[in-house]
């Protein structure tokens, strides 16, 4: 029988938190593997102009970005392979990883398979994504100074997004379907003090209007029935987002909403595996906190393949 190939260490995703990871390894000197099922970057490469990355002081776009952070790990020896993985065993003794490519062999695995926003469900709101419908007020939130935008949810995510709007933009409609914020009472006061903020409670977006880019959208009062049209620039929907942990399910501990649990070692409740990213539980999710898991990550590695815990 041929010999199997057992890598040091094996990332799931090459999101900023993978390539973190695998840049790391690489010049630990371990033989790394990451295993990407479409592009570098993960969400990172769908934002069209990243302010808040430390180190480009013009901004930089995600996709110009992931593509930096691969080849900065490939310069160090890191492989990476496009593959979707179908089933993993982390319990085995090398962790087994089978994909649409072949199965895989580690030692340690980084998991870095992070959060996808969860959408409307609305005609062309994938197509307007990045031309008035974002997900993500940290991230996009400068680029709607001075103008109005529409808030979608009443959660802690939603209730932060229309704050930090309320501070850019000139008006923020927050619109709910129930009648009260879901959101932790920390945020109601400051919210309701916000003078260019309005709520529209009862209510659901039915139709995002457009031409070559968003102009406004349609919002119907659940209780009335009335429809009526609000002109906006922006659209955020703040309405959750949906961990890609349905692979490790049965294996690794979750949360109720579907993370990985793993505090800021990143180590999971197996030996050898370590979760980075938005998959993981933790108050922050953004690019900055991502790259710093992965190098946590690999640290933790490097003390598991010396032995230690």
């Amino acid at each position: 029988m041929r010999e199997i190939h057992v890598y040091d260490l094996i990332v799931v995703g090459g999101g900023p938190g993978g390539y973190t990871a695998a840049l790391y390894a690489a010049r630990a000197g371990l033989d790394t593997l990451v295993l990407e099922k479409l592009s570098a970057g993960g969400q990172m490469a769908l934002t069209e102009e990243i302010d808040n990355y430390p180190g480009f002081e013009e901004g930089i776009d995600g996709f110009t970005l992931a593509e930096k952070m691969q080849q900065q790990a490939e310069r160090f020896g890191a492989k990476s392979a496009y593959a979707q993985v179908e089933r993993m065993d982390l319990t085995a003794s090398p962790k087994v990883l089978e994909t649409s490519e072949g199965t895989f062999h580690a030692r340690t695995v980084v998991l870095a398979t992070g959060a996808n926003p969860r959408e409307l469900g609305l005609p062309y709101e994938a197509a307007l994504t990045g031309r008035g419908i974002a997900y993500c007020a940290a991230c996009d939130g400068m680029r709607y100074k001075g103008k109005t935008v529409v808030v979608v949810g009443g959660g802690n995510s939603a209730a932060a997004d229309a704050m930090l709007l309320s501070r850019i933009a000139q008006k923020v409609i927050l619109v709910h379907r129930r009648d009260t914020l879901r959101a932790t009472k920390v945020y109601h006061a400051p919210l309701m003090q916000a003078e260019n903020l309005e709520f529209r409670w009862n209510s659901v977006v039915t139709e995002l209007l457009h031409e070559d880019k968003l102009t406004g959208v349609k919002v119907k009062n659940l209780h009335t029935g009335e429809e009526d049209t609000i002109p906006c620039d922006g659209v955020f929907i703040s309405v959750g987002r949906k961990p890609a942990t349905e692979l490790v399910q049965g294996q690794l501990e979750l949360d109720r909403s579907g993370y990985i649990i793993a505090d800021e070692t990143t180590a999971t409740n197996l030996p050898g595996v370590y979760a980075v990213g938005d998959v993981r539980t933790k108050p922050l999710r953004q690019v900055v906190t991502a790259v710093a898991d992965g190098a946590t990550a690999v640290h933790m590695a490097e003390e598991f393949l010396a032995g230690g815990v």
